[in-house]
């Protein structure tokens, strides 16, 4: 909502950038969305890693007490 706003106080302030920038938000978007994908698969990456380090950790102090 509070981009929406934004967008409308550009609007009356310039609207030309706002029209530009209605149309290029989407592009912008779509072109972030590889990016968001090698992040989430990095951030995977270093959870695995992460998992398997602390595995002795986990083997050596036993069952929890849940």
């Amino acid at each position: 909502m509070l981009s929406f706003l934004l967008w409308l106080l550009l609007a009356v302030v310039a609207w030309p950038l706002a029209l530009a920038v209605l149309i290029l938000y989407p592009l912008v978007w779509l072109l972030s969305i590889p990016f968001r994908l090698v992040g989430i698969s990095v951030r995977g990456v270093f959870e695995l890693l992460e998992s398997i380090v602390r595995l002795p950790a986990r083997v050596l102090r036993g069952p929890s007490a849940a």
